[in-house]
């Protein structure tokens, strides 16, 4: 593995322990300590996820004007001064202010390591190394692990620092990304990406958006994530109905996610290994919503059995199929767009299926309502639904079995 993905894996790493102990208990701290209405708390966590998610286009474009250094910096700087501003934020503005900045500093450092991790990849994978795919489900495999060890930090914090416990985990969020920002000053190269190369970096919003919007194929694979997307959802929507319904509590959620983290964490590099030998890139996106469909299916028949074994099932066949459909979609994106925009696209595939997933939020959950296994049948099609849509990719390069040949082999696939 190289130095620069090395690092970039590391702070992908340090970047979830820090995100992962502080926001996981906004919503208490903002109900409990501050005494904030439901509609407000619901308010500043949708202007969080927004000023997230939904700008991860613009941290994407200006990647490939300036480069990933210069913004993955500044996004570190801003997280530091979002979260010691939350920590003394005490009042309604002050909160959605402090969020607003937390969440615009992910979406600019987060789109700008997303492009390098992938360009990365492609150029290890050009000079003879590994497979663009093992690169990055090794980088998905860093993100879970951070996501993992973040609450546990958070929660000893918050049983540890008693009535300035949110205050304390704020402040040792913002010590991370100083580190963060520390080692990208010092380890990250300059240049990288577009960096400001005429055309292929400007044209203004107008610009990038007929780019985005012209091109099908990209569009295509957008909805195929945005299929997975809304399907992971359900970890934090249809599961905990599940298992209140079969167990009649929640109590074992948390162990859930912890074994969908440590199945990403152990398993990413088997899994790409294994799937890699014997498919495309395409093929892997097909085969990781092939087995989310199968969560859903399995969920709709284990059901009816007494425990929590429809729930179990669900984590496992569902985390499995992310561990493919991620790091899959992320290295076949450099095959369906200019490579000199590969930030502009990362970004906006994860803003316009983030506006996908939004806007079948309330659909979802309305479903969820009929009960039965009918919404699970339901959901379980839309994954199967999706695979026929995900576009074929370039397929070029290195095959499973490190031949050019391998990799022709199974275009098909």
């Amino acid at each position: 593995m190289t130095p620069l993905a090395r690092l970039l894996i590391a702070s992908q790493f340090a970047f979830n322990v820090g995100f992962f102990a502080v926001v996981p208990y906004l919503a208490d701290h903002l109900g409990g300590t501050l005494g904030l209405g439901g509609a407000m708390v619901g308010l500043v966590l949708g202007l969080r996820t927004f000023s997230q998610q939904g700008l991860f286009v613009v941290g994407g474009a200006l990647t490939d004007r300036y480069g990933p250094r210069p913004v993955v910096l500044v996004g570190c700087a801003l997280r530091v001064a979002g979260f010691c501003w939350l920590a003394g934020a005490a009042t309604a503005g002050t909160v959605v202010g402090a969020v607003v900045l937390v969440g615009f500093a992910a979406a600019l450092f987060s789109p700008a390591v997303e492009s390098e991790i992938a360009r990365e990849a492609l150029r290890v994978e050009r000079s003879g190394g590994p497979r663009r795919t093992r690169t990055l489900a090794r980088f998905s495999a860093g993100g879970q692990a951070g996501a993992l060890l973040g609450p546990v930090i958070g929660t000893l914090l918050l049983y540890a620092g008693g009535d300035g416990a949110f205050r304390t985990a704020c402040l040792v969020g913002a010590a991370v990304f100083v580190l963060v920002l520390a080692a990208h000053a010092w380890l990250m190269p300059g240049g990288g990406g577009a960096g400001g190369t005429g055309a292929a970096a400007g044209g203004g919003a107008v610009a990038a958006g007929r780019l985005v919007l012209g091109n099908r194929r990209f569009l295509l694979l957008a909805l195929a994530y945005a299929t997975y997307l809304l399907a992971y959802n359900q970890l934090y929507l249809a599961l905990p109905a599940e298992l209140d319904r079969a167990t009649g509590s929640q109590a074992a959620l948390g162990w859930l996610f912890a074994l969908s983290s440590v199945l990403v964490v152990c398993g990413s590099a088997p899994l790409e290994r294994l799937a890699a030998a014997r498919l495309s890139r395409t093929g892997m996106v097909r085969a990781g919503l092939l087995l989310i469909a199968g969560a859903f299916g399995a969920t709709a028949v284990l059901r009816e059995l007494p425990g929590p074994a429809a729930a179990v099932a669900f984590t496992v066949l569902l985390t499995l199929g992310q561990m493919l459909v991620l790091p899959a979609t992320r290295a076949l994106l450099p095959d369906l767009v200019d490579e000199r925009r590969l930030g502009l696209f990362t970004g906006a595939l994860s803003s316009l299926s983030g506006l996908l997933v939004l806007a079948a939020g309330a659909p979802i959950g309305a479903l969820l309502d009929v009960g039965g296994a009918v919404p699970w049948l339901v959901l379980g099609a839309l994954p199967l639904l999706a695979t026929v849509v995900v576009p074929r990719g370039a397929e070029r390069g290195r095959g499973g079995d490190g031949s050019e040949e391998g990799e022709a082999a199974r275009v098909g696939a």
